[in-house]
C-alpha cells in the first residue's frame, strides 16, 4: 500500500504501525499528493491510504487522478476534520473509505482489508456528523468554479483553469454569491469552508 500524508509524525506511525501486519505492506510513502500520485504511478499499489487535506494536491485530487490512469487503484481518505461535503466529494471521486485519523493502527488495518476485499467503508463518526449537516445549495459546476477561485485567483486565471470564458466564470460567482447570501467570491469561500462544500 501506499501512505500519503503532509504531517511527518503521522507518516511515520502509521507507516511503523501498519508493517506490524503480516498481511499488509507499505511499498510508498509520500508527504503530499503530487508526490503520492508520481508513487502510485510508480509502484501501483493495491490500496493508497490518503489524507484528505495536503499541499500540492488534495486525497480527492488523487483519487480523481488515480482514477483515471490506474482505476484498480482502491483508495482510502483518512482525515481529523471531515464534513459533510468532504465525504461526499471523496465518494463521488471514488474513494472506497472514509476514516477519521482517531481511529487506531488495529482498526485501519481491519478497514484496509475490508476495502482491498472491496467492501466499502465510512467511519461512523463521520456518518453522524454528516447526516447533521445541510446539503450545498450549489451545483457541481458551482463548487468547481468556488473551489478555484476561492484563494482569491483572477477572474481570467480561475476561467483559464476551468476553460471558461471570464463572463461565464462571473455568472457562475455571481449565482453562487446570491444563494449563499453573501456580499462576494471570498465571503462565499469561506460559508462553503464552513460547510465542508469545498
Amino acid at each position: 500500500m501506499l501512505l500519503a500524508d503532509d504531517e511527518k509524525l503521522i507518516l511515520e506511525a502509521l507507516s511503523v504501525l501498519l508493517a506490524m501486519q503480516d498481511d499488509l505492506e507499505v511499498v510508498a510513502v509520500a508527504e503530499n499528493g503530487l508526490k503520492a500520485v508520481e508513487l502510485a504511478k510508480m509502484c501501483v499499489p493495491d490500496i493508497c491510504v490518503l489524507d484528505l487535506r495536503m499541499p500540492g494536491a488534495d486525497g480527492i485530487s488523487v483519487i480523481k487522478n488515480l482514477r483515471r490512469t490506474h482505476p484498480t487503484i482502491r483508495c482510502i481518505i483518512i482525515t481529523s476534520n471531515a464534513k459533510h461535503g468532504h465525504l461526499k466529494q471523496a465518494m463521488t471521486a471514488g474513494a472506497r473509505g472514509f476514516v477519521s485519523k482517531g481511529t487506531s493502527a488495529e482498526e485501519l488495518a481491519h478497514i484496509i482489508r475490508m476495502v482491498y476485499g472491496g467492501a466499502r467503508y465510512v467511519d461512523p463518526d463521520v456518518m453522524a456528523d454528516v447526516i447533521s449537516v445541510e446539503e450545498s445549495p450549489l451545483t457541481r459546476r458551482e463548487t468547481d468554479i468556488l473551489t478555484l477561485a476561492a484563494d482569491g485567483a483572477p477572474i481570467d486565471e480561475v476561467a483559464q483553469r476551468a476553460v471558461l470564458a471570464p463572463g461565464t466564470v462571473r455568472n457562475y460567482l455571481s449565482s453562487i454569491t446570491v444563494k449563499l447570501k453573501v456580499a462576494n467570491r471570498h465571503e462565499a469561500a469561506h460559508v462553503a469552508r464552513q460547510h465542508g462544500w469545498i
